[in-house]
């Protein structure tokens, strides 16, 4: 396989197939407010920063896809990133966009890599990729609200525990956090409340199968923490921590 990746600023023909990426994600992250916000109207205000990998030899098939944003935030490296990591980035993004702001760096704000092509380290390329395009710009800095791949299969322990838990080479035992360690990147700090979903109890039914028939945390598959379903008010609400990673590309 021969790879190419671009951004979509350079094949605006390939931004109609970015959602074309089924079972890469649980139902219920597609209902996240914000990311409607993000994918509907900042990321298409910002196709450099959109970057897609196709194999040379059928290069209308996307394998893999990568979302940056620039922002307006602090550049220093002794600057703590806010908790609401993944939602905090779409309305920085957002309000930069509406006022027109010089941007000081960049987040990522998604790693994808198809199904079939996975286990083939399509993931650090595309990494490497928004490293490189980001730090083209000028941008001194890519930071991320990471999401540890393996997190949920570790409820039981804090995420300020489990991010920063080692193997015997020093690199992170979460898969994703270890690309983004070999890339260069540094943990800063958890994001507790980084994401968040919200929606009716039936909602959430359909979205997972599960009968969420009593109030409290539910353990939903793939979720890193519990859902919290509230029968009363028929409301349950997943609040998802995450990890900051920053990549530091030039002087900041």
């Amino acid at each position: 396989m021969s790879l190419e990746i671009v951004s979509i600023a350079e094949r605006p023909d390939l931004a109609s197939s970015l959602d074309n990426f089924p079972d890469c994600w649980p139902e219920y992250m597609a209902h996240q407010r914000l990311s409607h916000l993000f994918y509907d109207h900042i990321a298409p205000a910002h196709p450099a920063f959109c970057l897609v990998a196709v194999d040379q030899a059928n290069s209308d098939r996307l394998l893999a896809k990568a979302y940056a944003v620039p922002l307006s935030w602090p550049a220093g490296p002794d600057w703590t990133p806010p908790a609401d990591g993944h939602d905090a980035v779409i309305l920085q993004a957002a309000a930069d966009l509406f006022d027109r702001r010089p941007a000081t760096i960049a987040a990522a704000i998604e790693i994808t890599v198809q199904t079939h092509a996975r286990r083939r380290g399509l993931s650090a390329l595309m990494l490497e990729a928004l490293r490189q395009r980001v730090a083209a710009r000028g941008l001194p800095v890519l930071l991320a609200p990471v999401r540890p791949t393996e997190a949920s299969s570790h409820g039981d322990v804090a995420m300020s525990d489990y991010a920063w838990r080692t193997r015997d080479d020093g690199l992170p035992v979460d898969p994703w956090l270890r690309v983004h360690a070999r890339a260069g990147g540094r943990l800063v700090a958890v994001a507790p409340s980084s994401m968040t979903v919200t929606g009716t109890i039936a909602e959430w039914r359909s979205w997972t199968g599960l009968p969420f028939d009593r109030p409290g945390p539910v353990a939903v598959p793939d979720t890193l923490v519990a859902v919290q379903a509230d029968l009363t008010h028929d409301r349950a609400v997943y609040v998802e921590p995450n990890i900051w990673v920053r990549h530091t590309l030039g002087r900041s």
